[in-house]
């Protein structure tokens, strides 16, 4: 009988120490990881200091709904730890409410781990600001956190939607950070700002251009550049709207929950968050996916415990870190863009998610490629996006809309020569390039 009760004893013991999650080791490979980034605003776009566009959003932001987002967050992914974002006027209004929501994010970061960084501008500073200001704006913002949390407090990423090179330059050199939140890939058409033509996943941006990777020392500025929307490839290959289909599809919860309910809200979600963690895991040996949410958004926290809670069920050795510690892990296992992400995937036939459609993405220094194909009947695959990081590009100087580079091709399709081709179609020059890097691509 003792005997029986021991084996019990050890069998038991056995399970609980499966179930467990593998101590975190700080590697990049290996591992899939998810980051979030809860954004806390007054004004929908703050674009100065003092201008304010969209709607007011004061109303929208009480104590018991932060309260009730993060233990959402917990509920779904016991053990999360996500990012907080506060805006210019987040972090100085003066109402008992935003007093309050500063005071509770504090105890977060405190209770969970949680970082609490600034985000210039509400996601667009760029579009509306010079490099001189945003540089003050992220100066006097970070500053403003780290008095707001104490204990000599320092984030180590900064939340931005976009920001241009000069402005990572200076957050590296001058602030001492090095992640930010500083693209929104394929973003075209859509929300406040453009900023089409980078890589998906971690780079280091050029001196010249946000979106284009640094080449060289030469233009290399070393703050790791991070997507704020993982979004479903199918989906993203359009401009803006087109079809009648949003091309933001992905994890983000309006183009999703918000548009089509919690079940096939999160359904969408999840397949968004599997072409990552399944078969992007096997073929980049890590894997990440991230969203930025408004706090603000009149949509059911249920949906995002649900989502949360699948994931810890289908990955459960998933690592739910902050930005910053995502990126910083990248940094480590990268000192420069040596990266080569691949990436495969098929639709789910959700919004503009073609079912019927497979892309496969090919993502370096030098360039991005992307090819389309038919499943159904199969077609020969197609490329509908090279561009070449390996030229001179330059950003806009003055603030304005659209920062995207648009290279030979172009997947949003809106330019004559954005028509898909055969790879051999592709000049000798270009095909010379992508055979360095994939010699049996076909």
């Amino acid at each position: 009988m003792k005997r029986v009760y021991l084996l019990l004893c050890f069998a038991f013991c056995a399970v609980i120490t499966a179930a467990q999650p593998k101590p975190y080791s700080g590697k990049l490979n290996g591992n899939r990881f998810l980051t979030f980034n809860a954004i806390i605003r007054v004004n929908q776009i703050e674009a100065t200091r003092t201008l304010n566009l969209g709607e007011n959003e004061r109303s929208l932001h009480t104590p018991q709904r932060v309260q009730a987002f993060r233990k959402a967050i917990e509920a779904g992914f016991p053990g999360a730890r996500i990012t907080w974002a506060l805006s210019w006027l987040a972090l100085h209004d003066s109402t008992a409410n935003y007093m309050t929501i500063r005071k509770l994010v504090t105890q977060y970061h405190k209770k969970y781990g949680d970082e609490v960084t600034f985000i210039p501008g509400a996601y667009f500073s760029n579009a509306h600001n010079t490099r001189e200001q945003v540089n003050r704006d992220l100066h006097e913002g970070l500053a403003e956190v780290s008095k707001m949390v104490g204990n000599n407090y320092r984030p180590k990423c900064v939340v931005a939607g976009f920001l241009a090179a000069a402005n990572q330059k200076y957050l590296a050199d001058a602030e001492d950070i090095h992640v930010c939140q500083g693209n929104i890939w394929s973003q075209y058409a859509i929300d406040n700002q453009d900023g089409e033509g980078s890589v998906v996943y971690p780079y280091y941006p050029s001196t010249q251009h946000f979106c284009k990777p640094a080449q060289s020392k030469a233009d290399f500025i070393d703050c790791v550049n991070l997507d704020g929307w993982t979004m479903d490839f199918l989906a993203a290959r359009r401009e803006g709207y087109a079809d009648g289909f949003n091309s933001r599809l992905g994890v983000g919860p309006i183009e999703t929950i918000g548009k089509y309910g919690q079940d096939i809200g999160v359904k969408e979600m999840m397949h968004t968050t599997a072409m990552h963690f399944d078969n992007g895991f096997k073929l980049n040996k890590f894997a990440w996916v991230t969203v930025n949410w408004e706090v603000s958004l009149d949509i059911p926290v249920s949906g995002l415990t649900a989502w949360l809670h699948r994931i810890k069920q289908r990955w459960p050795q998933t690592w739910f870190v902050t930005m910053g510690e995502f990126g910083l892990t990248w940094r480590k296992a990268y000192k420069t863009n040596s990266f080569n992400y691949r990436f495969d995937a098929c639709g789910s036939g959700i919004g503009g998610s073609d079912k019927l459609k497979e892309i496969r993405w090919f993502m370096n220094k030098d360039f991005r490629l992307a090819q389309l194909r038919n499943l159904t009947p199969k077609s020969t695959w197609q490329v509908i996006d090279f561009t070449r990081y390996d030229g001179v590009i330059k950003e806009p100087q003055t603030p304005t809309r659209n920062w995207s580079i648009l290279g030979v091709i172009n997947q949003k399709q809106m330019r004559p020569q954005d028509k898909p081709v055969p790879l051999h179609k592709l000049s000798a020059r270009d095909i010379r390039l992508i055979r360095k890097n994939y010699p049996q691509l076909q």
